[in-house]
């Protein structure tokens, strides 16, 4: 990888995302329309405060990585479908240059998603967090990264985009199931409890959940947010070692 067609390659993906408004519209808008819905959905319920506040946190954890897993994935796809990254490898881009780049302008988009997120969170639903909003930002952000990172990886074992989206049910959904957002982990079986703790969305979950309620951040808040870290990294360095550089 060299800085020059790594720049290259991040400053016409960003290109490309400026473009395409609808791809901006789901990475940006969409999160905070389904988190201002769940809102409404418990706003009746008894003691409703503190239950919406627990969810609101965990889903800003969990939605970064959700919509930028499915948008990374797609977007990957389309380039090799359509013959782009063919016509790349001609020229003196390495595959390390596109990946990283990829991660690099959907990283910036997910700050944008994370602060737009953070923002309706706190002045329009009123969501109160104990250590501070900073916290949920970072962790936001980094788990918008993994999402990315993801949705990088998959995209090289999938040969259309709609073999792409199939992958969200099979590495998005059991996450969300075992993450402990629907029922505490330590409550499930405990195979699943066992998995669960092993998967991202959960220590991206168990971070965000520190930071809500407790006044300090603690080793575990920066061990998970290190794990989060080094787990996207890893997918990022297989996705740039396995993506094809054909399309059959």
């Amino acid at each position: 990888m060299t800085p020059r067609t790594y720049l290259a390659a991040t400053a016409r993906i960003l290109a490309q995302l400026r473009a395409d408004r609808r791809t901006v519209a789901l990475i940006v808008a969409v999160p905070s329309v389904l988190l201002t819905l769940l809102y409404f959905i418990y706003i009746d319920l008894p003691g409703a405060g503190p239950l919406f506040d627990r969810i609101a946190v965990s889903m800003i954890a969990i939605l970064p990585m959700t919509t930028l897993f499915l948008v990374t994935s797609v977007a990957m796809l389309r380039e090799r479908v359509s013959g782009t990254l063919e016509r790349l490898w001609t020229t003196p881009t390495h595959r390390a240059d596109v990946l990283f780049g990829y991660a690099t302008a959907f990283v910036c988009t997910a700050l944008v998603q994370s602060l737009v997120l953070c923002s309706v969170a706190v002045w329009g639903l009123e969501v109160t967090v104990t250590a501070g909003w900073g916290w949920v930002l970072l962790l936001a952000l980094v788990t918008g990264f993994v999402g990315v990172c993801l949705g990088l990886l998959v995209s090289a074992f999938a040969r259309s985009e709609f073999q792409a989206v199939q992958f969200m049910p099979v590495v998005i959904a059991p996450q969300l199931f075992l993450c402990g957002l629907l029922v505490p982990r330590e409550s499930m079986p405990r195979p699943l409890e066992v998995v669960g703790d092993a998967l991202p969305m959960s220590w991206a979950v168990d971070a965000v959940t520190q930071v809500a309620t407790e006044t300090d951040v603690s080793a575990g808040f920066v061990h998970r947010v290190g794990f989060l870290l080094a787990f996207g990294l890893v997918a990022l360095t297989v996705a740039a070692l396995t993506v094809p550089r054909r399309t059959r």
